[in-house]
């Protein structure tokens, strides 16, 4: 059975008014049981020197690294003021910190001393995030860890999208591990930890976080992204499968018109309207930056690895839009499913190659409708 087609890009930071972006979104919904487990790690006074926090793109994953890192550098300085009962430090009972507090709003602006942040930078030329994060930024962690701490508590390193590191930067990661210096704590943030080198996860704490819940993704979408119309926000969410980072690139790419359009066209198989699939084509390919090309071929390999595990469980998925289970059936009326499989990887490739090899974009997608009309007929 294939995996839920390739996975979707890591969203891109938010804008810097944006609440959702992570180091400035003061909530964390959904995932309870992981902060729980770093406030009792904390209040063991054991605290492992990192921590790899995993999971699906877009879940929370680096919104609860920053709000553990504030914690983290919050509680470095109110150690000594904070006194509970007969003297001794009451244990605190929550991550959470004040978005009115100076911690909060220096971590937020990047203006943190005692926290560095590695990641991916954005590519001028492209527009985009570049592909790998920078090895001459993860070599600065080791020097930053290793310096006093300006304000007298910790030194806090987060590097998010850690498996976008290339080996030279996983390298000087595992140097750190192996001599972790004091008072020091390093949290990698990973879409897939699972890809990361062996000695580098066992070096680590792993804490894995699951996706969100349909209803919390659209409840999200709702604080987020007021604008969208209510009945977009349950589709949007059952695209995103418990991301609401993808949920919220979706809305803002207008991916759900998109699928829309998609499986309309789809829906005349096992014969493919062909004036129709130009104009879809034409669409995506008019403007070359616009992302509409890579969204819609994102959602056309997700909607067939989706209908490939439907056939291997036997079971229909709920509908993103009305007809879908209708031409499910109908095309696995037409072919088995080790036959759907290979077009599922067919259509993958295909479009993998129109990225690394600059193909034509609009004969790129039409190929992808054809062979669907082939595999149907």
């Amino acid at each position: 059975m294939p995996p839920v087609g390739r996975q979707p890009r890591q969203p891109e930071p938010s804008a810097p008014e944006d609440p959702a972006a992570p180091r400035r979104n003061p909530d964390l919904v959904g995932h309870g049981e992981a902060e729980r487990t770093l406030l009792d790690a904390w209040n063991s006074g054991r605290l492992p020197h990192a921590w790899l926090i995993g999971g699906p793109p877009g879940i929370g994953k680096a919104t609860l690294a920053f709000r553990f890192a504030r914690f983290v550098l919050t509680q470095g300085a109110a150690d000594a003021r904070d006194a509970g009962l007969f003297g001794a430090a009451a244990p605190p009972t929550s991550l959470r910190t004040d978005p009115a507090a100076p911690v909060f709003r220096r971590v937020s602006s990047a203006g943190h001393a005692d926290l560095l942040t590695v990641e991916r930078q954005r590519d001028e030329k492209r527009d985009r995030l570049k592909r790998d994060i920078a090895v001459d930024d993860v070599r600065k962690i080791a020097p930053f860890l290793h310096r006093t701490a300006a304000e007298g508590g910790w030194r806090v390193a987060v590097i998010d999208g850690a498996d976008r590191m290339n080996a030279s930067g996983l390298n000087a990661v595992l140097k750190i591990l192996e001599e972790p210096p004091p008072g020091a704590l390093l949290l990698l943030v990973s879409d897939n930890p699972g890809g990361m080198l062996p000695t580098i996860r066992s070096r680590c704490r792993k804490l894995t976080l699951a996706p969100l819940s349909e209803e919390t993704v659209v409840d999200l979408l709702g604080r987020y992204r007021p604008e969208l119309p209510e009945d977009a926000r349950p589709a949007l969410a059952r695209l995103a499968e418990g991301s609401v980072g993808r949920a919220m690139a979706l809305a803002d790419a207008g991916g759900l018109d998109l699928y829309r359009q998609m499986v309309g066209l789809l829906s005349g198989l096992p014969r493919l309207d062909i004036p129709a699939a130009h104009a879809f084509a034409d669409g995506l390919t008019r403007k070359q930056d616009d992302g509409l090309f890579e969204t819609a071929t994102e959602l056309l390999v997700w909607w067939l690895a989706r209908f490939a595990r439907a056939l291997a469980r036997g079971v229909w998925p709920a509908e993103v839009v009305p007809g879908e289970v209708a031409l499910m059936a109908r095309l696995a009326g037409a072919r088995g499913l080790d036959r759907w499989v290979e077009v599922w990887e067919k259509v993958q490739r295909l479009f993998a190659r129109a990225e690394s090899a600059n193909l034509d974009r609009k004969q790129v997608v039409l190929n992808a409708l054809l062979t669907l009309e082939a595999a149907a007929t």
